[in-house]
């Protein structure tokens, strides 16, 4: 029997406040009403619910629209694949630097000329100088067309840019010319300084950049300057060039280069290329002799200490009666290794420890070696040329890890030809770039200025060399750079007279667009089985990146 004084199972559609209330079941007629009501009600429900869905829908449509229109997508520049800048009756200089100058991306060249008017309208005369006088030029990456050009007092001594990364400095290159320095920005030409050149120091590059020393928040800059009885250091602050402390002895006898490295634990060392040898110097220690308290915050480095010289400080790193040159290797590793040439070896010195990884014998090192990936171990390789003799070099590529021979050809060593160069692709190898001539290719053994080929070397095609076409100028200086991330792998050529005045050309030339019109030269016994059209075409298919 079932009560009627609670709802049950048996009387499911009956609530409990109404059978606690009234304590009988609701009518036939009521229950159909009620639930009519509610069907009503998720009817409307639904309805508003559909309705606003649609609202919302389109609404976001309508901003998406709006703003494809408002905001369209950024327009890749376009550039040429060769463009020409002539200036007649100039002289120039060996510098060029490579940077974004107009902020679009794609990197840009900027050079020195000594000319009377580069730039309609732009005169010495108009800015109060001597004519002609010295003129630094910005030229546009994509279309060669000039971005900026400042006039300043002759004559030109050296130049370096690149010298804005994270430092505060509102400036990023560094010119010495007449009695003066000045600093310019890059995206628009301004000085943002100019000072006295320190009294007694005609300094040289590279110019050090080095950490906040007189605390004004900004990164400053040291010069190192030597003559036949000493080596000097002078620190400028790099917000406005003012000398900071006393210029300070690094050493009694001249030092024919220099560098800033820091070590693996962030303590930084000037290294002094002397007549006996490679050494370091801590910053620390030069930093307080300059001014006493401003090696505050400068880290010191006990491992490096350790074998310092007690009186002198200096820290032995390579010894050597013949040292020539010390470069780094462009690893980002922190800190990278020194490539160190001398008179019969090449060497190369661990970065974190002074001590030697690998040498590697030869008969005299043409110029500065350069570096690339041969292999995919991703340790940069060394590109030598050593001339061996009978105006012929060997131009070797040296393994990075061992200092073994990865790959080797021999050149007639062409007067006035580049320092070898590379570019990186997306496949983890470079694109080695040389300069000589073939014997094959020429009739005499002594080989003249018009006997000068631009070689390419494909890693995978190591038996394969792609020959282009020759450049009959004085070259100044060359570079084969990457203007753009991925993509617009190019040559800079400086070309100009070798003494006198005359005709100065700025040329860039898209890597590729050689490649057509090139020669494939097969340089060992067997050659490669793949065709030149085949050869040319795994050319064509490179895509470029950065280091």
């Amino acid at each position: 029997m079932e009560t009627t004084g609670s709802a049950t199972e048996g009387d499911p559609l009956k609530s409990g406040e109404e059978g606690a209330e009234t304590g009988t079941a609701p009518s036939a007629a009521e229950l159909k009403k009620k639930s009519y009501k509610e069907v009503i009600g998720l009817t409307k429900l639904t309805h508003w619910r559909t309705g606003f869905f649609f609202f919302s829908l389109f609404l976001c449509l309508t901003i998406v629209f709006a703003f494809s229109f408002v905001l369209p997508c950024p327009v890749r520049p376009q550039y040429n694949v060769t463009w020409n800048r002539n200036f007649p009756e100039a002289e120039t200089y060996d510098f060029l630097a490579i940077e974004d100058a107009s902020k679009d991306k794609v990197m840009d060249v900027l050079f020195v000329l000594k000319d009377t008017e580069p730039i309609p309208n732009n005169t010495c005369a108009n800015a109060g100088l001597p004519s002609p006088c010295v003129f630094v030029m910005a030229v546009d990456g994509t279309g060669g067309n000039t971005l900026w050009g400042r006039p300043l007092a002759p004559e030109f001594q050296w130049a370096q840019c690149g010298l804005d990364d994270e430092t505060g400095r509102t400036w990023d290159c560094l010119l010495s010319h007449s009695d003066q320095l000045t600093a310019l920005d890059k995206f628009t030409g301004e000085v943002r300084w100019q000072q006295p050149q320190p009294p007694g120091l005609r300094s040289t590059v590279p110019v050090l950049s080095v950490p906040d020393l007189d605390g004004d928040k900004v990164s400053d800059v040291a010069l190192v300057a030597s003559d036949d009885t000493q080596t000097q250091l002078v620190f400028l602050s790099g917000k406005t060039g003012e000398q900071v402390g006393s210029s300070v002895v690094l050493d009694s006898t001249k030092t024919a280069n220099h560098l800033l490295h820091r070590t693996a634990t962030g303590s930084y060392y000037v290294l002094l290329q002397k007549d006996t040898g490679l050494y370091g110097l801590a910053l620390w220690r030069i930093a307080a002799k300059a001014k006493a308290g401003m090696e505050q915050g400068l880290k010191k480095d006990k491992d490096w200490e350790k074998t310092a010289n007690a009186t002198s400080g200096l820290v032995p790193m390579f010894h050597s009666d013949s040292l020539r040159q010390v470069l780094r290797t462009g690893e980002t590793g922190d800190p990278p290794n020194l490539l160190l040439v001398t008179g019969n070896e090449v060497a190369l010195v661990d970065g974190k420890h002074p001590k030697t990884l690998w040498r590697f014998n030869t008969s005299s090192v043409l110029g500065e070696p350069s570096f690339g990936h041969f292999n995919k171990d991703e340790v940069l390789d060394v590109v030598v040329e050593d001339d061996i003799g009978n105006y012929t070099k060997r131009v070797v590529i040296l393994d990075g890890k061992s200092g073994g021979v990865l790959w080797e050809v021999e050149l007639l060593a062409s007067p006035n030809s580049p320092r070898p160069s590379a570019i990186h692709t997306s496949n983890s190898f470079s694109i080695f770039v040389f300069w000589g001539m073939m014997r094959s290719e020429v009739n005499s053994s002594e080989p003249l200025e018009s006997d000068r080929r631009s070689y390419l070397l494909h890693p995978l095609y190591s038996n394969v060399l792609l020959q282009s076409t020759s450049f009959l100028e004085h070259i100044i200086t060359f570079k084969a750079t990457l203007l753009e991330g991925g993509r617009h792998a190019a040559y800079i050529l400086l070309t100009g007279p070798e003494e006198s005045e005359g005709t100065v050309v700025l040329r860039k030339r898209k890597l590729k667009n050689d490649v057509p019109d090139s020669k494939v030269l097969r340089i060992a016994t067997g050659g490669s089985s793949e065709s030149n059209e085949d050869i040319k075409e795994a050319f064509n298919r490179l895509r470029f990146s950065d280091w």
